[in-house]
Formats: structure tokens, sequence, C-alpha cells
């Protein structure tokens, strides 16, 4: 082990200044959880691209330990055969493992840690990632919803992500009760736009793959336009609200907002245009070029 230290600051005790080691964990720790935002998602990762230094590696730790608990439930887990009992069990121990690191600050997983890293610096605490929590787990039994359990799942699973990000979009900004009720409005409609399109666009996915049905009501052997417009129209409301907030938030985080909000109502409008016969075994998508032009947009102020 190095003995080197960072340079001290007198004003802190020389027991409690970070050793250049701690501070290399720490940063491969950030580094592991960027790497999974660039792997998993172009579209996240376009928009994390956007948003200033200190407010993306907070955003990227988010989303790595969004992308690692969804893995126990839908990816790695269950393709290599994991029972359903074990997968509540690591699920279990995944989110024991990250209320322990944001109050130790510290974690042998490194996207763990890097979660923890920004929970401390920002404020997010359990009553966040209890939530979503309890929605992944909701995924490993359940295969139909109620209307009061997609709200609650559809809450757990994107509004605290949203919520989340929002902590550490408003960092050191003083607001007033009704500016912070705004936001938090906004971020929770925009995460619940986020889960709601990809539902529909992976309709079928969900049904064949994973055996569930996420929208109430909905089946998907009788899909119907009107279905599909009834939903779209709810997303397209959700949209309204969320892009309502993208012109009051700070410059740091404002065009990246603008980008998600801009591509994910692009991808409503393309579901809208698609026959529903056809969603039922299409995942409709957003071409690059098509990307690339909305983040121009972005970049320049303008919400589509």
């Amino acid at each position: 082990m190095s003995n080197d230290k960072l340079v001290q600051d007198a004003s802190v005790p020389v027991s409690e200044q970070p050793t250049r080691q701690s501070a290399l964990y720490d940063r491969v720790a950030e580094q592991t959880a960027s790497m999974i935002i660039r792997e998993y998602s172009t579209s996240f990762g376009m928009a994390a691209r956007l948003l200033g230094a200190g407010v993306r590696q907070d955003v990227e730790n988010i989303y790595g330990l969004v992308r690692l608990a969804d893995e126990i439930v839908d990816g790695v887990a269950a393709y290599a055969g994991v029972s359903e009992q074990e997968i509540r069990r690591l699920l279990d121990e995944l989110e024991e493992e990250t209320e322990a690191a944001m109050q130790r600050g510290y974690s042998t997983n490194l996207v763990v840690h890097a979660f923890a890293l920004t929970a401390r610096r920002t404020g997010i605490e359990p009553d966040l990632t209890r939530p979503f929590f309890k929605s992944m787990r909701t995924d490993i039994t359940r295969v139909t919803h109620t209307p009061r359990s997609f709200d609650e799942y559809v809450y757990g699973s994107a509004e605290v992500v949203g919520l989340m990000c929002l902590k550490a979009f408003l960092v050191g900004i003083d607001l007033t009760p009704e500016e912070n009720d705004t936001f938090v409005t906004g971020a929770r409609k925009l995460g619940a736009a986020f889960q709601k399109v990809n539902f529909l666009r992976d309709l079928s996915a969900d049904v064949d793959a994973l055996g569930r049905s996420y929208f109430p009501g909905i089946n998907i052997a009788t899909f119907t336009e009107a279905d599909k417009q009834r939903l779209v129209e709810d997303i397209d409301a959700d949209l309204a609200v969320s892009g309502a907030i993208v012109p009051l938030l700070p410059a740091s985080s404002r065009k990246a907002v603008a980008l998600a909000q801009n591509l994910f109502a692009e991808l409503n409008r393309r579901i809208a245009r698609t026959p529903a016969a056809e969603l039922k075994h299409t995942r409709v998508s957003v071409p690059t070029l098509v990307k690339v032009r909305l983040a121009l947009a972005a970049l320049m102020g303008k919400i589509s």
C-alpha cells in the first residue's frame, strides 16, 4: 500500500484527511458507474454528457445503482438460472449494502460506493432508495398490475430516480417551498413519462420474455388503437408538466434534461404513429440522426 498522502489541509486533523488510496478508490468507483451508463443506454448517456461535470458524475452514479438492481431482477441473474428465492436475497442484500454505505461512506461494491458518494453529497436518503427497491422486488413475482399497484410501481421504479437526480441538480440552491414543489412535481412526471414510454414500446417483450403486463387493464392479445392512444395521451400529459420545469433548472442540468425530454417526446410521437397491431411485435426507437438533431435543439434551449 502506498504511503503517499494528498496535500494536507492544516485546518483538518491529520486522521481525517483523505489518503491518495481512498481518493483513488473513489475515482475508480465513479469511473465504473460512468462506464455503465455509456454501455447500457445511448439515450441517457447522450443526455448525461450535456450535464455539468460534477452533476454528470452524480447522475451517472445514480444510474449505475439503478442498472445494477435492474440486472438482478431482469438481466444477468435470471439468464444465469438464479432461482427466484436467490434473486430476492441478492436484491435484499444490495439494498442493505446501499443503506449501510450511505451511512458509512464506503462499500466493497464499487457501484454502491459510487452511489453512496453521491447520496452523501446531495442529501439522498432512504426515503428515496426504499421505494426503488420495493418496486424492484415487485418485478420478481407480480405479473399484472391494478391501477394502485401500477402507480406505486412507477413511483418507486422511476419517479424516485427523477427525484434523486433532482437532488444532484439543486445542490447548494435555496428554494422556496413553492419552487421546491414545482421541481418535485416536474421530476416525478418526467420519471413517470420515461417509464411509461418504455413500457409501451416494450409491450410485447415484457409479456413474452418476462411474463409481465404493466399497464392495468391492457391485454396485448386485444390491444387496440384506442388503448394505445389513451396511453400516448397520458404520457404527453406527463411530459407537458415536466417540460415546464426545464427552463427553470440550473444551467448545469438544463440542457441535459431538455434533451431527455425531447428524446422521450419524440419516441412517444413515433409510438403514436405506429399501428397498435405493429407495436405488439415491434420495438420503436429514435434513429441516431434524429437524436443528434434533438441534441442540437437542446443545446439551443428548445423543448420539442
